[in-house]
């Protein structure tokens, strides 16, 4: 029995919560899921309703056998040069305290695993902690129970119906202390809905506590649907929000509430949705120039599609995802998509600021059965993450919510499961983990989407460049064909610019695979699996398959199979292999401190003093400190769920 299923089924959750792109507080009931025969089959949870659609059908315009002549140099077309990182995530701040962990002493094992198979391959991992709950989330003193963060019920505003969040600073030590385990740098919100005055207790609290561990601070969230959800007058537009822009740094300034002046230095905006207003028309208000020694980023929020009215409004007029399902298979829809961003990331490169796609994934609202919680989402990832990299954006981050959604990378367990129920691993986290192992940790690479002539749209092929040279071929096929009549042959060459051919004797493939593109769970990635619904602890099943492609000698050529459906990360040497060339695996024994617990620790003078930000040193002004910075760090307790008591596990590190 592998270790996944040695029943280290890990939760520290707290009470359920629910939250996506579009947090309300009146969500209709639950109903019952329908099969792809119509048959009534699911009444849980929508992040564990089994329900399929039918399989697409076969396009017919797959070139079959497609080639890929790759230079040495002298490319052009390639993007800005990217971070392995590139692909990070977005939290809905409403769920924090399940998946990251109960509170600064009780963190979510899973959730350090799979931020650890990430740190393998790119060195860090970008993660998000925010939405439409950031908004109106207020900081106290503390919470009844010792909780981190809780919802206000007895406040709910605007169209959307999102309560109000009450948080304390221990929510921030909590994500401090995950950054001690494993390299994750965060990105927090400001509250915008109230102006006058802003709350800016985040700004001081963050900035003291995460220290350069903090990226930076949303300013705003979406500020182009405030008027929608009747959050600001009719007149609002993008030069009122430069007006708050100055309102909120003047506020800053005169409170002192950027004792450091890191914070002011690290903001992010105008975070739109590009739905009452476009990026140009912010652009041409000069918000950029205006704030430049302000912005760290700029940055955008995007979905391709919403299931809004389904989940809140009424179903009979909400999108049937069978009959958007092809739209995730067509790469030239998710070319369009990021089409209206060409001139932006364009246009920020002359102002040497990067762009960020802030929150996205398959559809707001959740997402939608049968797609988003479906191979197809995984190979949509890779396709649309390797899309933004070519269109010069500089990361983006795949947003997840409750156990209310489909589209989640990982959900945490209900917590009155938790004992006996693991994590579940949706496909969209496959997308990410190859994406950093795609790029690597170089910090030097460079993406492509090749323009092959005649290439099927249903076939996209990218090279990914370090310092010129290929390294790596990604292939997606989203063709569905059990018959694998369409599997696709790419034949790969490399050679220099006078026709000489630098072809290797073999190439190194690692597969992303699945039976269909509407198939649920057990994805596999080069062999190995985060199983399916309730099955995982953020480390991979199996052993893993990196297949060996001995190339054409006479005449050159390397011919990789991709199948029906499937994906393909061709690496075109053994130094291009980024597996293991991000930050060391890191190991931690946990032995059993109770019956129901498993601890592990860490120096705690390392967690106090670490980044040169020492906790004792930082009174938060308008917040409670704890007594010392010891409770905090030296207690950093990672708590397991163990049919084997007194087990050592290694929790981190195994290689996926």
């Amino acid at each position: 029995m592998g270790p996944l299923r040695l029943a280290l089924l890990l939760a520290l959750v707290s009470q359920h919560a629910f939250g996506d792109i579009t947090v309300y507080h009146a969500q209709r009931p639950m109903t019952t899921g329908v099969n792809s025969a119509g048959v009534p089959s699911h009444t849980g949870l929508p992040a564990y309703d089994p329900t399929t659609l039918n399989p697409p059908p076969i396009p017919a315009d797959v070139m079959k056998t497609i080639p890929v002549n790759l230079l040495n140099s002298g490319t052009v077309g390639m993007s800005i040069k990217q971070k392995g990182s590139f692909m990070g995530f977005s939290i809905e701040m409403s769920v924090t305290n399940q998946v990251l962990g109960k509170n600064s002493s009780l963190i979510q094992v899973p959730f350090l695993n799979l931020m650890a198979n990430i740190q393998q391959r790119a060195g860090s991992v970008m993660v998000r902690v925010g939405g439409n709950t950031q908004e109106s989330a207020k900081l106290v003193d503390s919470l009844p129970n010792g909780r981190i963060l809780m919802k206000d019920l007895q406040n709910v505003t605007g169209t959307t119906q999102t309560p109000p969040l009450d948080y304390t600073t221990d929510m921030l030590y909590l994500m401090r202390n995950v950054s001690s385990f494993v390299n994750v740098h965060w990105f927090l919100g400001i509250p915008w809905f109230v102006t006058k005055p802003f709350d800016t207790a985040i700004v001081t609290a963050s900035d003291l506590i995460l220290g350069d561990y903090l990226l930076g601070l949303q300013a705003s969230n979406e500020p182009d649907m405030y008027v929608l959800h009747q959050h600001r007058p009719q007149n609002y537009g993008p030069f009122d929000y430069l007006g708050e822009f100055s309102d909120f740094l003047g506020q800053v300034a005169a409170t002192n509430a950027d004792p450091t002046g890191r914070a002011t230095k690290n903001l992010i905006g105008p975070n739109i949705a590009t739905f009452a207003w476009t990026l140009e028309q912010v652009w041409d208000t000069g918000f950029v120039d205006t704030y430049n020694a302000n912005l760290a980023y700029l940055a955008a929020e995007k979905y391709p599609d919403q299931n809004c009215e389904a989940r809140f409004g009424d179903p009979a007029k909400g999108v049937k995802p069978q009959e958007v399902l092809q739209n995730y298979l067509m790469h030239s829809r998710h070319k369009e998509l990021l089409g209206q961003y060409l001139n932006t990331t364009m246009y920020l490169q002359t102002k040497n600021k990067p762009f960020l796609m802030f929150e996205t994934n398959t559809a707001s609202c959740g997402g939608f059965l049968g797609i988003s919680d479906a191979f197809v989402s995984a190979l949509w990832g890779i396709d649309y993450a390797l899309q933004m990299a070519h269109s010069n954006f500089s990361g983006a981050m795949f947003h997840l919510g409750g156990q209310s959604v489909y589209y989640n990378p990982f959900t945490a367990p209900p917590t009155n499961e938790s004992s006996f129920h693991g994590w579940t691993i949706g496909p969209i986290y496959y997308s990410a983990l190859i994406m950093a192992e795609a790029l690597g940790p170089s910090n030097n690479s460079q993406v492509l989407d090749l323009p092959i002539q005649g290439l099927s749209d249903s076939t996209p092929v990218y090279a990914i460049y370090e310092n010129g040279v290929p390294k790596r071929v990604a292939i997606v096929n989203y063709v569905n064909d059990p018959s694998h009549t369409n599997d696709i042959s790419v034949v790969i060459s490399l050679g220099n610019q006078d026709g000489t051919k630098t072809t290797p004797a073999s190439v190194k493939v690692k597969y992303l695979a699945a039976a269909s593109v509407v198939q649920k769970g057990n994805i596999t990635w080069a062999g190995q699996t985060f199983g399916g619904n309730f099955e995982s602890d953020g480390r991979p099943m199996g052993t893993e398959d990196i297949k060996t492609v001995t190339c054409d000698g006479n005449a050159k050529t390397c011919t990789v199979v991709v199948p029906a459906p499937g994906f393909a990360l061709v690496f075109l040497s053994d130094d291009a292999m980024t597996e293991d060339k991000g930050l060391p695996s890191k190991t931690f024994a946990t032995t059993a401190k109770t019956k129901f617990r498993n601890t592990v620790t860490i120096d705690p003078a390392v967690l106090a003093t670490s980044n040169g930000n020492k906790f004792s040193d930082h009174e938060l002004a308008g917040t409670s400190k704890p007594p010392s910075a010891a409770p905090r760090t030296a207690g950093v307790s990672i708590a397991v769920v163990s049919m084997f008591v007194g087990a050592v596990v290694a929790l981190l590190g195994r290689a996926l």
